[in-house]
């Protein structure tokens, strides 16, 4: 037998540990990465119209309320809550979020609703590509289809509105969100 060649039976006995190698090396997975907050291009930005909020009197003023907002990005499965005011653009990479306003049920009020306005913008393919309006429409944290954002990466909804009303007690709006 030549030096260096191996028998059958020599390749065969190596096969396990050979496969053993391989996967360990599978299951050392890579860190996952976290979606990053960059500029608003300013087209986009600068195209967001003031809030008018209609005041009825009744609970915070629109400019004091906060929505978050759920974003997914179906490709890497990453999501990040954004804690917006109306009239706030975040973008997070290839996605750009806008929140025109946010609302929600008085406590005494039924049925419990909560509810945004928003608009996404995303960029299309390619390194000089502009960002193209996939949705402008009010999003309901009860009624998830009611509205959806349809597109093949991501996916944005209502995850809550800061807001008080008058005569409400914390307590028990507290009490009134465990119990959803």
């Amino acid at each position: 037998m030549e030096p260096g060649r191996l028998t059958v039976h020599r390749r065969v006995a190596l096969l396990p540990a050979l496969a053993l190698a391989l996967l360990a090396a599978c299951q050392q997975d890579p860190p996952a990465p976290g979606p990053v907050e960059t500029e608003v291009p300013e087209n986009i930005g600068s195209a967001a119209q003031p809030v008018e909020p209609v005041d009825a009197g009744i609970g915070t003023p629109m400019e004091e309320r906060v929505a978050t907002l759920g974003l997914l990005n179906k490709r890497n499965n990453l999501t990040q809550d954004l804690e917006m005011k109306p009239g706030e653009t975040r973008r997070i990479g290839d996605v750009i979020v806008r929140l025109q306003a946010c609302e929600k049920t008085a406590p005494w009020e039924m049925p419990k609703e909560t509810g945004a306005f928003v608009q996404v913008f995303v960029r299309g393919r390619g390194e000089n590509a502009d960002f193209g309006s996939v949705f402008s429409g009010w999003l309901f944290k009860e009624s998830p289809s009611l509205n959806v954002v349809e597109h093949p990466i991501y996916d944005v909804w209502v995850k809550d509105c800061a807001m008080s009303f008058p005569g409400a007690t914390p307590d028990a709006s507290a009490s009134e969100e465990s119990a959803e």
